[in-house]
């Protein structure tokens, strides 16, 4: 890939990201800041070849789904970070899967992980949430005018997938009660 593909991906991230965060402020899902670690940052980069396979195959039929469960695996992996990063850092992607594989990943996880019933108004939100968000991302993927299964449409897609997944854990750091505080730090 190229260096013009390299700056083009980071900054159609940075406007996904900011789009995204815009739209789970609105919800009052975030407070416009997504918060972070760097250990569910980093996990990131361990399950995503795995995640993308399972999603790339899902574009065509269900191209929400392929982008949105992303958000619930970020969530899945920030609530564990919080419960016991020592025993979970290392815990296999398909350890996200329910009972019907990569097909009911979100209500697994919101039921069995994050322990919400599935017909409860806090997992209603959330999932109302991440598919308004997977609808933004994919209408402003398609206004990029990308050539369909090019190098250049699963990079873009690949990034989508990140953006969720950051979306999905901050809400989850949020849910939980994280929030970023600001630290006035002595001069000397």
């Amino acid at each position: 890939m190229t260096t013009d593909y390299t700056e083009y991906l980071r900054d159609f991230e940075n406007r996904l990201q900011d789009d995204v965060l815009r739209l789970c402020t609105s919800c009052k899902m975030l407070d416009k800041v997504l918060l972070s670690s760097e250990d569910v940052d980093t996990r990131w980069e361990a399950l995503s070849l795995d995640y993308i396979a399972d999603a790339v195959a899902q574009v065509n039929e269900y191209p929400a789904v392929a982008v949105a469960w992303a958000g619930y695996m970020g969530m899945a992996v920030a609530h564990r970070w919080d419960e016991d990063w020592e025993k979970y850092s290392t815990e296999e992607y398909k350890s996200l899967y329910g009972e019907n594989g990569f097909d009911d990943m979100d209500e697994h996880i919101l039921r069995d992980i994050l322990g919400l019933p599935l017909d409860s108004e806090e997992a209603k939100n959330i999932e109302e949430v991440l598919r308004r968000c997977a609808y933004s991302i994919l209408t402003l993927i398609r206004h990029e005018n990308i050539e369909p299964q090019s190098p250049v449409a699963y990079y873009t897609f690949a990034r989508a997938a990140k953006v969720m997944y950051k979306t999905g854990a901050a809400i989850e750091l949020k849910r939980l009660g994280y929030k970023f505080e600001k630290v006035n730090v002595p001069t000397c």
